[in-house]
C-alpha cells in the first residue's frame, strides 16, 4: 500500500483481476460445452431408437390381423357409401367372414349370421308354426301348393296339391315373394289365418287354425305297401318314421318304400337313430375321417322296430345327398333285402359341424369326410341305383319364364316355353308330335284340348297364363295322381315280386 496527496490507493495487480474474469467464462463455457455434449447425445440415441424403431416397423411382417383392422378402418371412415349404412362395421365383418368361409376347394363351409343359423336350423328339423304346406312358384309371384304334410291344419281344412294362394288375410299375394308370403301365413299357434285358393276357374275360401308343425316325415300306403318319405334327417325325423311304421305295422303292412328323392341330408346322430329303427344295435351307421387319417366309428342308435325281412326299395336322385346318401348305404350293405332305384346320387362325402362365434353367428365347416360301413366314399361321385329309372322329361325342366305380356307364341314360332308346353302336354297324355320347342300343327291342337277340357278360352296362342295353368295341371297331377311317377312305379313292382 502507498500514500500521495492524501490519496490512497489499492495496489492491485492488473493480471488478477483478469485471470478470474477468464476464469469464470471459461468455466460457463465448460458447462456449456457438457450440456451440448450430453444434448447431442440424447438426440442421438434418441434418433437412433427412431430409426431403430422405424427400422424393425419396416422389417416386421405385416399380419392379418394388421391389414383387417387397416382395411376396416379405411372403410369404416373413408368410404364414400360408409354413412349411408346402418351398423356398417357389423355389415363389413359379415362380409369378410363369409369371403374366408367361401372356397372353391369346400362348397359346404359357410359363416352364418344369427338370422341365417336360425334359419339353418329351421329348414332341417321343419319345424315352424303354420299350416303345414309347401308351395313354389310356378313363375314369378304365382305360388302353387306342391304338398300338404299329413295331418296339418291346411290338410284337416281341405288345402290340396295344385291349388294357388291367391290371398292371405285379404292380401292378394300374386308377385310377392316367398319370404313375404310366409310371413302372412305363419303366425302364434292357435290362431286363425283365412286364405283363398284358386282351384282350376274356382275361388276356394278355408279359414285354417296354425299350430306348431314337425314336417320331415310324410307317410302314405300304396298298393299295401308303406311308404315313407323322409325330406330331412332333422331332430324329430326318428320319431316321426317310428310312428309311420307302427301304424303300418298295425295295418298289417310288411312292405316298404323310404323315398329320399329330394333329401338334402341333416344331422349325423338323425341319420344314426332313423337307421336304428332299421338295423341291429351294433351296426355301423357310417365312418367318420378327419384330415389325420383317424377314424370314427358310429354305431346305430336306439331300438330296431322294423323286423321285417320282406323287400324294402329306397328311392334317390340328383337331390339326394349327405346324411341320406349315408343311410341308403348304411341300409344297402347291412339289409340284403334292400334295392335302389332312381337316379345317381348328389355325391357329398363331407360331414359339416357347426362353432359359434359368441354373438349367434356361426361358422359350419367340414370337420370329416364320411364312409359307408363298407368303406364307400360317394363325394363326386354319389351312389349309383341298382336300378336306373328316369322320371317323365317334364318333371327335371326348369319352367320357363315369360319376360312380359308380349310374349306370345303362335303356329310357326320357336321357343323354350313352347318346347315346356309340349312337355306338359305330353306328360298330362295329350298328343304332340315333337317336343323341340317348334309350334307344330299338332302342338296347337293338344293345345287347343287341354284347354277344351280345363274351360278355358284359346285363340290359338300360347301365353303366360295358359303356360301357367299347363305347369298347374301338371303338378296338380303329380301330386295327387302318382301314376306317372316312373320310378315309384317301378318300386312297387319290385316289392311285390
Amino acid at each position: 500500500m502507498s500514500h500521495n496527496n492524501d490519496e490512497t490507493y489499492l495496489d492491485i495487480p492488473k493480471h488478477s483481476f483478469i485471470d478470474e474474469r477468464e476464469t469464470y467464462y471459461t468455466k460457463k463455457i465448460r458447462r456449456l460445452k457438457v450440456f451440448c455434449t450430453v444434448l447431442v447425445c440424447l438426440c442421438l440415441l434418441l434418433c437412433g431408437a427412431i430409426a431403430g424403431g422405424i427400422h424393425y416397423l419396416r422389417q416386421r411382417p405385416v399380419t392379418a390381423s394388421d391389414k383387417f383392422e387397416r382395411a376396416l378402418g379405411i372403410m369404416e371412415s373413408e368410404w364414400f357409401f360408409a354413412d349411408g349404412i346402418d351398423n356398417v362395421e357389423e355389415r363389413l365383418i359379415d362380409q369378410a367372414l363369409k369371403g374366408m368361409t367361401t372356397n372353391e376347394e369346400d362348397l359346404h363351409t359357410s359363416y352364418m349370421t344369427r338370422e341365417e343359423q336360425e334359419s339353418f336350423v329351421q329348414g332341417i328339423n321343419r319345424n315352424f308354426v303354420g299350416i303345414g304346406v309347401q308351395f313354389f312358384q310356378i313363375t314369378d309371384g304365382v305360388p302353387m301348393i306342391e304338398r300338404v304334410f299329413r295331418g296339418a291344419p291346411a290338410e284337416e281344412a281341405g288345402v290340396l296339391p295344385g291349388d294357388i294362394i291367391y290371398s292371405v288375410e285379404g292380401v292378394l299375394v300374386e308377385g310377392l315373394s316367398n319370404d313375404a308370403i310366409v310371413d302372412l301365413v305363419r303366425g302364434e299357434a292357435g290362431t286363425v289365418v283365412h286364405m283363398q285358393f284358386k282351384r282350376g276357374d274356382e275361388i276356394v275360401s278355408l279359414n285354417i287354425t296354425r299350430r306348431e308343425i314337425s314336417a320331415t316325415v310324410y307317410g302314405t300306403v300304396k298298393d299295401d305297401v308303406g311308404v315313407v318319405e323322409i325330406s330331412q334327417f332333422g331332430n324329430t325325423t326318428a320319431a316321426e318314421v317310428q310312428v309311420l311304421l307302427e301304424e303300418y305295422k298295425e295295418a298289417g303292412i310288411d312292405r316298404l318304400i323310404i323315398d329320399l328323392r329330394g333329401d338334402g341330408g341333416g344331422y349325423v346322430a338323425s341319420l344314426q337313430q332313423v337307421a336304428g329303427l332299421f338295423l341291429d344295435s351294433d351296426a355301423i351307421a357310417l365312418i367318420e375321417e378327419d384330415n389325420k387319417g383317424a377314424r370314427l366309428v358310429e354305431k346305430v342308435k336306439g331300438t330296431k322296430c322294423w323286423n321285417s325281412e320282406m323287400p324294402i326299395v329306397i328311392l334317390v336322385n340328383g337331390d339326394t345327398a349327405s346324411a341320406a346318401e349315408a343311410f341308403t348305404l348304411a341300409m344297402k350293405e347291412q339289409r340284403p333285402e334292400v334295392t335302389i332305384v332312381g337316379t345317381t346320387t348328389y355325391g357329398k362325402g363331407t360331414a359339416q359341424i357347426t362353432a359359434s362365434l359368441g354373438d349367434g353367428s356361426f361358422i359350419k365347416y367340414t370337420y370329416a369326410k364320411w364312409l359307408s360301413p363298407n368303406g364307400t366314399w360317394v363325394n363326386g361321385t354319389g351312389i349309383t341305383p341298382d336300378e336306373t329309372v328316369e322320371l317323365p322329361e317334364v318333371l327335371e325342366t326348369i319352367v320357363y319364364e315369360f319376360t312380359g305380356e308380349e310374349d306370345v307364341y303362335r303356329y310357326d314360332s320357336v321357343g323354350q316355353a313352347v318346347r315346356l308346353a309340349q312337355l306338359t302336354l305330353e306328360y298330362l297324355g295329350y298328343p304332340v308330335d315333337r317336343t323341340d320347342g317348334y309350334f307344330s300343327a299338332a302342338t296347337e291342337n293338344a293345345l287347343r284340348a287341354f284347354a277344351q277340357d280345363e274351360g278355358l278360352e284359346y285363340n290359338g296362342e300360347l301365353n303366360e297364363t295358359l303356360s301357367n295353368q299347363l305347369v298347374q295341371a301338371v303338378y296338380f297331377d303329380w301330386k295327387t295322381q302318382g301314376d306317372r311317377d316312373t320310378q315309384m312305379l317301378r318300386a312297387l313292382e319290385i316289392v311285390h315280386e
